[in-house]
């Protein structure tokens, strides 16, 4: 989305996350007949934040913008037929262009944008990041590929279901043993380590040690000093899946002298 902004040469205005007020004192300042684009993700990926969708759509009809969601950690893991945070909060149809992708929930490659004929024309036509980039192989496209996944998924809720409830569970596992998990409603388990080196010692040991596979965030994808793990738990991992990892973290948070978090008899 960055990169898009950038090449577009357009003029741009950043709004504080999540933040409708900032956003609305900042198109108070345009006039409304001027073209604009809200750009906006639905979960942010690093802390797990959902946006105020309806919202922000509010604001785009008042102001007269245009609208463009990335839905990328949302499709096939919310609403009733995996159409993302938009169709669960029931504003879907409000938004102009919805970024997804075939990976993550759909467990292919590639991406799309959904968007109203024009809008597809216009960026199938003249955005390079489009024109120069091959295309999905058929394989991929169909068969037992993207549009088997999607199909399943619009039809099943029980893999959605299932997934927010090991989500649940594991928050709640590394509450009680006193970790400090970074509180949202997604399904993005942020724990927080606050120091790049130990992140990656911690996320070292865990493959090393353990075969546990956790990504280590640090700076620039998240502000220094909030260096993190980002744990993603998925609907086929066990309650003794969820253990094993609770216990190898306790295990290193103690070796690594990082501090349990208080409140952790009132999480069990």
């Amino acid at each position: 989305m960055i990169a898009g902004i950038r090449n577009g040469g357009g003029e741009k205005r950043i709004w504080r996350n999540n933040d409708v007020a900032d956003l609305e004192a900042k198109l108070c300042e345009l006039d409304r007949e001027r073209p604009k684009v809200i750009a906006f993700e639905s979960i942010y990926s690093m802390d797990g934040q959902m946006a105020p969708i309806g919202a922000i759509c509010d604001l785009a009809q008042k102001y007269g913008a245009l609208t463009y969601l990335d839905e990328v950690h949302a499709v096939g893991l919310y609403g009733p037929r995996g159409g993302g945070l938009a169709e669960r909060d029931g504003v879907l149809g409000r938004i102009d262009i919805v970024n997804g992708t075939l990976a993550k929930g759909f467990g292919i490659m590639g991406g799309y944008i959904a968007a109203n004929h024009d809008i597809c024309d216009a960026i199938r036509s003249y955005a390079p990041g489009f024109i120069f980039t091959t295309s999905l192989a058929p394989p991929i496209a169909a068969g037992a590929g993207a549009s088997a996944s999607i199909r399943h998924l619009k039809a099943s809720v029980a893999e959605r279901e299932r997934h927010q409830e090991r989500v649940r569970t594991l928050k709640r596992k590394l509450k009680a043993a006193g970790l400090a998990v970074l509180e949202n409603p997604s399904h993005i388990v942020p724990l927080l380590v606050g120091d790049p080196v130990l992140t990656k010692r911690i996320t070292d040991a865990l493959l090393e040690r353990f075969a546990i596979y956790v990504q280590p965030i640090n700076y620039p994808t998240v502000p220094r000093g909030s260096e993190r793990l980002r744990i993603t738990p998925q609907p086929q991992h066990s309650t003794m899946d969820m253990d094993r990892l609770v216990a190898a973290l306790s295990i290193l948070w103690m070796e690594f002298g990082l501090p349990f978090e208080s409140h952790a008899e009132a999480a069990e």
